[in-house]
């Protein structure tokens, strides 16, 4: 016959202890990972000169606006997420490419990049994962989360229709914003879309300025990355950011590009290196034109 003798209280508590620590461990928050600035060494100490030029004490927001097929621009992104999470000065990196929902914020630095999409639920289609893992990735490491801004697909219809965005901006910016709708899409939009798709710019705006806002912490700066018109000051993001936010805006230029834009526009132009040529309006037509 065997007997049953209960364990020890003290071993109850010893082994309840032990498993409180492992638990413990396996929870704990893992250390910040800072990356380098990618690219040559003179390309990053470039931009992290106009880093220091554009940025004294106090700025808030930081609004990155680039050519989405250009290359140095994703480049240059990435060492500015860099060099402000190794200053400890990174509160949020806030993105166009992922609609508004999605954040990184209960990732830890050691996260993988499938588990980054998936926080982000990125569409690859969209926005090719690769040009933007570098500057998501250095964030994440860095410990600092990454949200999305970009307004939901599904509220796109419903912005359209909605008339009293018109409202959202000042008369005179109106109109501006919708001839660069105009000129955006090459003059081969009708007249009647005119409206409608400047609404969604305005939605997509006011999206992005609401994510950054949520972000805002004293003392370090949330950074956005985004096409180049919605950084324009006077059209753009800053027309719906709260004017306690102090803010600068950058547009990344390549340099064959027509610089058409006035300078109350942006705080500051980073040329870069000229682009192929391509024929935007030829495929643009191609796309809008009737189905056979």
């Amino acid at each position: 016959m065997r007997y049953f003798f209960p364990p020890r209280p003290a071993t109850v508590l010893g082994c309840a202890l032990l498993l409180a620590l492992a638990s413990g461990c396996a929870h704990r928050p893992q250390a910040p990972i800072l990356r380098q600035p990618g690219g040559t060494a003179a390309a990053a100490h470039a931009t992290a000169d106009r880093l220091d030029a554009l940025l004294p004490a106090n700025v808030d927001v930081l609004l990155l606006g680039e050519q989405h097929n250009a290359a140095e621009h994703q480049q240059i992104e990435q060492q500015v997420i860099a060099l402000l999470s190794a200053r400890g000065l990174l509160a949020a990196l806030a993105l166009e490419m992922a609609d508004t929902g999605h954040s990184t914020a209960a990732l830890q630095p050691g996260s993988s990049e499938e588990q980054t999409r998936q926080a982000l639920g990125w569409n690859d289609k969209d926005w090719p994962w690769a040009a933007y893992a570098p500057a998501v990735m250095t964030a994440v490491r860095a410990g600092v989360p990454v949200v999305g801004a970009n307004l939901p697909r599904a509220q796109l219809r419903t912005a359209m229709t909605n008339g009293q965005l018109d409202a959202q901006l000042p008369g005179p910016s109106l109109k501006a914003q919708q001839q660069q709708i105009r000129l955006s899409h090459c003059k081969l939009l009708p007249e009647n879309q005119i409206a409608p798709m400047t609404r969604v710019q305005i939605a997509r705006d006011m999206a992005m300025a609401l994510a950054i806002g949520q972000m805002a912490l004293p003392g370090k700066v949330v950074v956005l990355l985004a096409g180049s018109g919605h950084v324009d000051r006077q059209l753009g993001v800053p027309q719906h950011l709260s004017a306690s936010l102090k803010t600068r805006s950058v547009r990344l230029r390549p340099t064959d590009t027509d610089g058409f834009e006035q300078a109350e526009a942006f705080d500051s132009v980073w040329p870069t290196a000229s682009l192929p040529e391509a024929d935007h309006c030829a495929d643009l037509g191609k796309q809008l034109a009737p189905k056979p």
